[in-house]
């Protein structure tokens, strides 16, 4: 049924195309070609027509006559000898198909797609050692933390693709370190790519660092913002993937304020979503820490 409804859809659409297409304004590159040809079926048919009646049968010289031995009701015309005339007909109505066909006529369709400038979305996927951590959903069954925040991240970019606004997405993966995976483009298939190359235990297990300082990608995502010249623009935003579990409370010399501060400076709202199977706001030490903290830069934990 569902490919009906596009068969039918198809079809519309190409009628519409038809509407506004005249023959005048329709562009026909070898419309020469085409009018010799059709002048060589025209000579051509009347050549076999002079051929018939010169060399037409005559009654006695090139016809036999039999005597009448079948009888008059068995031998009277068909009402359907007409019907033998269909593919003349058939010809001449696909003649002047056939002679547009051959003038190989041009048309320019254009296919418009409005788009709108969207957001500039850093991804940060926590891959640290406590994300090995027991996780179920109703899609995915068992697992861990980490399969499921990639799962998330996905999901948020598919839903961001069906938009009519075009963001600008990159992603980090981070544990003790942060690692660009993909910088900033607008290829979601790229993106979306990439989350499936390091969504999988494999990946998972081969990650180099299971540390956790959520603080340095935090930072990490600052940097890329300012490498690309996006600090100045407004649209930009963090979003977080991670169970939370990361007490650091300085970084490189600095406080979590103190970094936090940084991408509130820059008007790049941090938002965090915390992942932990059975356990609600406040069950993970660090939260209410983190929700001050990430509010602060005007997002949401």
């Amino acid at each position: 049924m569902e490919t009906l409804t596009s068969l039918l859809a198809e079809t519309r659409q190409t009628l519409a195309q038809f509407d506004g297409l005249t023959l005048a304004s329709l562009p026909l590159p070898r419309r020469d070609q085409a009018v010799l040809a059709l002048g060589l079926i025209v000579l051509l048919a009347v050549a076999v027509l002079l051929a018939r009646y010169i060399l037409r049968r005559r009654p006695g010289r090139t016809d036999i006559v039999l005597p009448a031995l079948l009888q008059a009701a068995i031998t009277r015309r068909s009402a359907l000898a007409p019907v033998r005339h269909a593919p003349f007909f058939l010809f001449l109505a696909g003649l002047p198909f056939m002679t547009v066909a051959i003038a190989d006529p041009h048309t320019a369709l254009i296919e418009e797609r409005a788009t709108f400038p969207g957001h500039r979305i850093a991804i940060l996927i926590d891959a640290s050692l406590s994300m090995d951590s027991s996780f179920a959903t109703e899609q995915l069954g068992w697992g861990n933390t980490y399969l499921a925040n990639v799962s998330a991240a996905d999901y948020f970019v598919r839903r961001r693709m069906e938009g009519s606004h075009r963001d600008l997405v990159s992603l980090v993966q981070f544990g003790g370190e942060a690692y660009i995976v993909t910088p900033f483009t607008n290829d979601y298939e790229n993106v979306l790519l990439s989350i499936g190359l390091i969504g999988t235990p494999e990946e998972f297990d081969r990650f180099p660092d299971h540390g956790t300082l959520i603080m340095r990608a935090v930072s990490r995502g600052v940097e890329l913002f300012r490498t690309f010249d996006f600090l100045n623009s407004q649209g930009n935003l963090m979003v977080i993937f991670s169970d939370g579990q990361d007490t650091h409370a300085v970084y490189e010399g600095q406080s979590l304020d103190d970094i936090l501060q940084e991408a509130a400076d820059n008007e790049i709202p941090v938002y965090f979503i915390r992942t932990a199977y059975n356990q609600g706001l406040g069950d993970v030490l660090p939260d209410i820490t983190w929700k001050l903290a990430v509010e602060k830069t005007g997002g949401r934990f």
